[in-house]
């Protein structure tokens, strides 16, 4: 059994422990997303979506993905599993997703902007018709 010293000292070798990530955070709403055999469909009314600027974590059968509004016709959608040890995203600071694991940030197209995570996130592109984002898989 590790002390709590040891894992303080894994933790900070990794950027932070998981309760802190190394900044403020607010959690994404969570909306379901429909999969259609090509893509999945979210339904902007009534979410985060409704405003430029906002974003929220997808669920669906086919994966969980973060969709933000980019423009009032645009939206970015990218995988919300953190390609640093694989831990799902489900927090933003401003235009940041933040990791809850470790602290990684990646911008709204998947880009890291801070470690520990290397990699960019998946990006998929999206189309908007009759108030209905679909994320192409």
């Amino acid at each position: 059994m590790a002390s709590g010293a040891t894992l303080a000292t894994l933790f900070s070798a990794c950027g932070g422990s998981p309760t802190s990530p190394g900044g403020a955070a607010s959690t994404l709403g969570a909306v379901t997303g429909q999969f259609t055999g090509s893509g999945v469909q979210v339904a902007v009314a009534g979410t985060a979506l409704a405003d430029v600027g906002g974003a929220v974590l997808v669920e669906s059968t086919a994966g969980v993905f973060l969709l933000a509004r980019t423009s009032t016709s645009a939206f970015s959608a990218v995988e919300a599993v953190c390609t640093h040890e694989g831990c799902t995203i489900t927090g933003a600071d401003g235009a940041a997703y933040v990791c809850p694991c470790h602290g990684s940030r990646y911008n709204r197209s998947g880009q890291v902007l801070l470690g520990p995570a290397s990699a960019s996130l998946r990006q998929y592109a999206t189309t908007f018709t009759d108030g209905v984002v679909t994320i192409a898989l």
